[in-house]
């Protein structure tokens, strides 16, 4: 239901509180009496009082004269449905339970949340909880809460599942003189959740960051699409509790032992822009300093120090969490050469020595401030010496004052440094007391700005290679599970990532000793050999590979050595035979792998692959679908990439796009198959002249291949929607191909952009734009195809591809009305492409089941109003120079 009826929750009119007591200790009691202090109407409800609290009570909510808009149920579990289904009778849209005794109790508790969803779908109501501590809104003295006090107004809105967290960040917060523009117990959360108030909150003026405490996400493709909708211009900042290996789950793969939930976890926060941090304090130190510094562009950290053991400490600390600590230009160490004394540390740590002056401080911060290779500074300072610490905070103040970069500090120390903090915080400069928490505070930064920039990166293209043959392969699964099997054979697997384009070693099946012998001699030798079996996962454990055979008689004695190995081992094995292949040399092995979870669907897993994949747990994951930016992202998570720009083996970074490929081109094939529970390409061998799968595996789920699973039920992300792909004619006969935008086509909206005179500007933006930048293309292609569809129009001249017309359509948060637009470059205007794209767009707007398209327009442009008037949208002005078209469905 998206944000719909999440106002009358947080910006309610009049309120019920059922429950409300006269009895002190009582949450009832407190709840009311927190209420009370509201800036609107609250009404008691209690069928066993006169008046609560010295206000009038009511039996019940349905015997209140005024419409209620919001409801506070603390009332016991077995009550509340009762009290839910009178809510929704009176017309109540909002509703709170405080109550608890539902799931955490065990059945009869989950009995109870059946009745309060069937009860919510009658009525359309929304509620937050059951078991939620209640909501907080500063801004108009609402607390529905049981907690002590009201919080002081701020920008921070906070979002937790635990009540109990939620208390005790408020208790933190009024210590540390921290405001929120709301705080959220979402409890048990049977309707309301995290994506809901992500969207509510991010269209919230009054609010600049979320912030959330997640126990679980129930729905990883909607917190996905709220979140990347926001993540750029509101930070989200999440703690998610359970980050040991207690979740990891047994699987048949390599790709099951290694994958484990907190890293799916990491995967979504990363995708979705939102920056994971491991404490409370963390929390608002990071809203802070978001809200207070520029982003770094590099991990790239200058540390300056009068004490070298901090300094060592900081860098450490950076090194441990990915950072890095900035090699000083050697123009930066002439300078500093010049005002330091020769005993100082000569690089970065930049330790100018206990003896340090306030002066040296300011010098030093002069020099290093203007090194290219600085993404960020450390100001660290110890009371040693003779630098005053407030005069030093000072220096410090103004040297960066205005600084694009961003500078954090820490004071060592407690009162005698105090002074010195309080002038940094009023300055907008980040302190803190130890050099570990600065160091997290800025590698937060780091990776805040990362996601950010996945979010608008323009990937190359890497050409997709659709199967030739879809039915062979659907074929394979479905004989397959006729035989009984879920497992398909290394033979069977490699035909799949043939299909798609994936380079595979040669595969043959041998059933005798002869008729391996005759395939080795044929293929050339050295070969390798091993076991066909649908029941043996592992055959390196089973003894079933043998590497590096040179002749024929050692293929038939290697044949039945792998036969005896598998029976000794496996004596209930089913043996189909033995393949032979050839032997390839490569300089490293990876891993490529996906697997189907309960809660996120399909993932991919890459990693450093082989036999040792297991113990390496060098691994990164990410969803489908995958562009090259995306692939690329996951291989720098891992070793594998630094391995590669190290030039181990003659390899380089630029040996990692056939990496990149194969990876786009195995997501795709995870799309494709919901057929698929999970699939391995292990080893993928990397040379310096290309990649080759040497083993593969997949398995199916039996329930799928019997059924008939729905597109994309497998993903949490929208994959290409290729449907929405058509070629129309315009009136002088030419060709178009109208098509979703993707993230490689900013290059072209950019070129279009450039088609566009300054009054075909104005009509589609309402004002001048003088010219398009990367963020503004980005926006365009980079799309989640969930909420929006950008479709451009496509012609071909000379064999160079351009973009004639572009049109928006985008799902309001509301989730069943959407605003759509158009814009035709001059060149090919009055030839009937507007026309043809809303017609498009409509056609789009039905089959995304959305009820009301609308846009608005300039009353001048009488091209559009016609155009929208015969396609029966009712036109309206909204100003003398605005009006507004809306189309029913």
């Amino acid at each position: 239901m998206g944000i719909e009826g999440l106002d009358k929750i947080f910006n309610p009119r009049r309120i019920a509180v059922i429950g409300a007591s006269n009895r002190e200790n009582s949450v009832g009691y407190k709840i009311f009496n927190n209420i009370i202090g509201f800036r609107g109407f609250v009404y008691p409800v209690n069928p066993f009082s006169q008046s609560v609290q010295g206000i009038t009570a009511y039996p019940s909510i349905r015997k209140i004269p005024w419409h209620v808009d919001l409801a506070v149920i603390a009332t016991p579990a077995h009550i509340v449905p009762e009290a839910v289904e009178e809510c929704g009778e009176a017309g109540v849209t909002g509703v709170i339970i405080v109550s608890s005794g539902f799931r955490e109790i065990g059945q009869r508790g989950r009995a109870l949340e059946e009745d309060l969803l069937k009860i919510k779908s009658r009525f359309g109501l929304r509620i937050i909880g059951p078991n939620s501590l209640g909501v907080i809104r500063p801004g108009i003295r609402l607390n529905t809460t049981f907690a002590k006090r009201m919080v002081k107004p701020g920008n921070i809105a906070f979002i937790s599942q635990s009540g109990a967290i939620c208390a005790s960040v408020l208790d933190w917060a009024e210590a540390a003189n921290i405001g929120f523009s709301a705080v959220v117990s979402l409890g048990n959360m049977i309707d309301v959740d995290f994506a809901d108030l992500i969207d509510y909150f991010g269209m919230d003026p009054e609010t600049r960051s979320i912030m959330l405490f997640i126990e679980f996400i129930n729905d990883p493709g909607k917190f996905m699409s709220a979140a990347r909708r926001f993540a750029a211009i509101k930070p989200i900042i999440a703690i998610k509790a359970g980050r040991t290996s207690e979740g990891m789950r047994a699987a048949f793969s390599h790709i099951g032992a290694i994958a484990s939930d907190d890293a799916l976890y990491d995967a979504l926060f990363s995708r979705a822009g939102v920056v994971r941090v491991e404490t409370i304090s963390d929390l608002f130190s990071c809203s802070e300093i978001l809200a207070m510094q520029p982003l770094p562009k590099s991990p790239d950290l200058v540390i300056i120090t009068n004490a070298g053991g901090a300094g060592i400490m900081a860098a450490d600390a950076l090194t441990l969490r990915g950072g890095r600590v900035a090699r000083l230009s050697e123009k930066t160490i002439e300078e500093l050469n010049k005002v330091l004394p020769y005993y100082w540390s000569g690089s970065n740590p930049v330790d100018i020595c206990e003896d340090a002056t306030v002066e040296r401080f300011r010098k030093t911060a002069e020099i290093c401030m203007k090194d290219p290779n600085a993404g960020g500074f450390l100001i660290l300072y110890t009371p040693i010496g003779e630098a005053d610490p407030i005069e030093t905070a000072k220096a410090v103040v103004e040297v960066f004052k205005g600084s694009r970069k961003p500078v954090l500090t820490c004071w060592l120390g407690e009162k005698e440094v105090h002074e010195a903090r309080e002038i940094f915080r009023r300055n907008k400069i980040p302190t803190y007391p130890t050099p570990e928490e600065a160091i997290a505070a800025f590698m937060y930064m780091y990776q805040y700005a990362k996601n950010i920039e996945l979010l608008y990166e323009v990937p190359e293209e890497i050409k997709l290679c659709p199967p030739s043959d879809r039915a062979h392969l659907k074929n394979i699964i479905e004989r397959a599970v006729d035989e009984g099997r879920l497992i398909l054979t290394e033979f069977e697997s490699k035909e799949f990532l043939k299909e798609y384009g994936i380079p595979v070693s040669e595969t043959y099946v041998a059933r005798s000793v002869d008729e391996a012998a005759e395939i080795a001699s044929r293929i050339g030798f050295p070969v390798v050999m091993k076991v066909l079996s649908p029941d043996i996962t592992h055959k390196m454990d089973a003894g079933g590979v043998i590497l590096n055979i040179y002749d024929e008689a050692q293929v038939k004695n290697c044949f039945l050595q792998i036969i005896e190995n598998v029976k000794s081992r496996y004596p209930n094995a089913k043996i189909c035979g033995v393949t032979v292949q050839p032997m390839y040399h490569s300089e490293y092995e990876v891993i490529i792998g996906s697997r189907r979870d309960l809660v996120f669907g399909s993932f991919i897993v890459f990693g450093s692959g082989g036999a040792n994949a297991e113990v390496f747990r060098d691994i990164a994951i990410g969803f489908p679908p995958l562009n090259q930016i995306l692939a690329r992202r996951m291989i720098e998570r891992t070793k594998v990439h630094d391995i590669f720009s190290m030039g181990f083996k003659g390899l380089s970074p630029s040996h990692l796009r056939p990496i990149e490929e194969v990876l786009v081109r195995f997501s795709q094939l995870v799309i494709d198959f919901p057929e698929i529970d999970e699939m391995e390409i292990n080893p993928l061998a990397v040379s310096c002249g290309g990649v080759v799968a040497l083993d593969a595996r997949i398995i199916v789920n039996m329930e799928k291949v019997k059924g008939a699973p729905k597109p994309y039920e497998h993903l949490i992300i929208r994959p290409y929607p290729a449907k929405y792909i058509c070629e129309r004619a315009l009136r002088d006969g030419s060709k178009v191909i109208l098509r979703p935008a993707r993230p490689e086509d900013e290059p072209l909206i950019i070129e279009l952009f450039k088609t566009f005179s300054t009054e075909t500007l104005r009509s589609r933006f309402f004002r001048t734009v003088k010219e398009i930048d990367h963020y503004l293309a980005a926006k365009y292609c980079n799309i989640d195809y969930s909420r929006e569809v950008t479709i451009v129009a496509e012609t071909e001249t000379d064999g160079k591809k351009r973009l004639i017309g572009m049109a928006e359509l985008i799902v309001q948060p509301d989730g069943c009305s959407s605003e759509i637009s158009v814009v035709v470059g001059d060149p090919w205007q009055n030839k009937g492409l507007g026309s043809i794209m809303i017609d498009h767009l409509i056609e789009i707007g039905k089959d995304m089941g959305q009820k009301r398209l609308f846009g608005e327009f300039l009353a001048e442009n009488k091209k559009i109003f016609y155009i929208l008037q015969k396609r029966g949208f009712e036109i309206k002005k909204i100003n003398e120079e605005t009006c507004i078209a809306v189309l029913n469905l």
